[in-house]
């Protein structure tokens, strides 16, 4: 049973007799409190979707779900759910896009590393790889020379994500980012 202050988005919990899968967490340190910090958790219950708000102290025990990760790829969309491939045994797996609308702007065809988050053999949420690949769909100009500035201009990603891009960059260039931090790492490595 791991502590709060141990517990990771994407992570299924069992509270108030119900599967919970946790979509954020928000650490704050109250002024003039003996005691540490309180994790405020934004959960989804894995079978009606229902939306809780809780906050438990830093020590707080919880009870981790059964969860089990399967190595997936995007395939398609079909109306409000994205559907997935299982990599090893094709198994589908439907995914309403409000569930994983975070996600989603991470996701395309050709992205590898994703993995179906499954709780009581349902599909519940898609983990993401640390970072991925996107192809910019529109930037201002690239400025000659401007590598050595280090000023950002925004960019919007092929799957509607706006990110800050250094000025040397241009549309129809390919970026690693960051999707714990939604942030640049560097031009995608072209094969």
């Amino acid at each position: 049973m791991p502590k709060a202050s141990d517990v990771k988005k994407n992570t299924a919990i069992e509270y108030n007799d119900s599967v919970y899968i946790v979509r954020g967490i928000e650490r704050s340190v109250p002024q003039g409190r003996a005691g540490g910090s309180l994790y405020r958790m934004r959960m989804y219950d894995v079978v009606t979707g229902a939306k809780v708000d809780e906050t438990f102290k830093d020590s707080d025990m919880l009870t981790l779900a059964d969860l089990s990760r399967r190595p997936a790829m995007f395939s398609y969309i079909d109306g409000d759910q994205y559907v997935f491939m299982d990599n090893e045994d094709y198994t589908p797996y439907n995914l309403n896009k409000e569930s994983i609308a975070d996600e989603v702007l991470f996701i395309d065809e050709e992205t590898q590393g994703l993995a179906v988050i499954i709780v009581d053999d349902a599909p519940v949420g898609v983990a993401l790889p640390s970072s991925v690949e996107l192809t910019i769909t529109e930037t201002d100009p690239s400025i000659k020379g401007a590598s050595a500035s280090a000023r950002t201009k925004p960019a919007i990603l092929s799957t509607g994500l706006t990110i800050q891009v250094p000025e040397h960059i241009s549309t129809g260039d390919k970026v690693k980012v960051n999707t714990e931090e939604r942030k640049f790492m560097g031009r995608a490595d072209s094969k």
